[in-house]
């Protein structure tokens, strides 16, 4: 297992490459995850606070599946400003998945115990068994085809 500080900088570099802003900065007020937040498409890092890393991964795939117009301008708890936020939802944990692969990261990194409703496991068992919850968005966002996820063709929707 990578230690903490490695993996940040194996996700953040990442991140950075595909397009998705990093700063680090001490972030004062209470965020849905600790350590984390989005302000108009840049992921805010709180080092001292973040409990799980494989959390960015999962935030920044919600900032991956937004249109570029929603990008620049959604902040704080981005699933307040989505109506469709379930669907978003979903794809922002298939989206995390794709990632994870990409990176050579096991799953529990992203899909830890503590997160996702306790649907964890059964998330790592669908996936890891090619049943992927959520695909037919992410190839209706243009991101992937079901012949090749989880390689993606774009990792930011157009």
């Amino acid at each position: 297992m990578l230690d903490n500080t490695h993996l940040i900088n194996t996700i953040t570099k990442f991140l950075e490459q595909i397009g998705i802003a990093i700063q680090y900065t001490p972030i004062q007020e209470s965020t849905f995850l600790p350590g984390i937040k989005i302000d108009k498409g840049v992921l805010f890092i709180d080092q001292d606070q973040l409990k799980y890393p494989g959390d960015l991964l999962h935030e920044a795939g919600h900032i991956a599946v937004m249109t570029p117009e929603e990008r620049t301008e959604i902040s704080g708890n981005i699933m307040e400003h989505k109506p469709d936020n379930e669907s978003d939802e979903m794809a922002a944990i298939l989206w995390s998945y794709a990632a994870l692969k990409h990176l050579n990261l096991v799953p529990q990194i992203v899909f830890h115990p503590e997160g996702y409703k306790n649907d964890s496991e059964w998330l790592i068992k669908n996936f890891e068994n090619g049943q992927y919850i959520g695909l037919p968005l992410l190839e209706w966002m243009g991101l992937t085809d079901s012949d090749s996820f989880p390689k993606m063709k774009y990792w930011l929707r157009q």
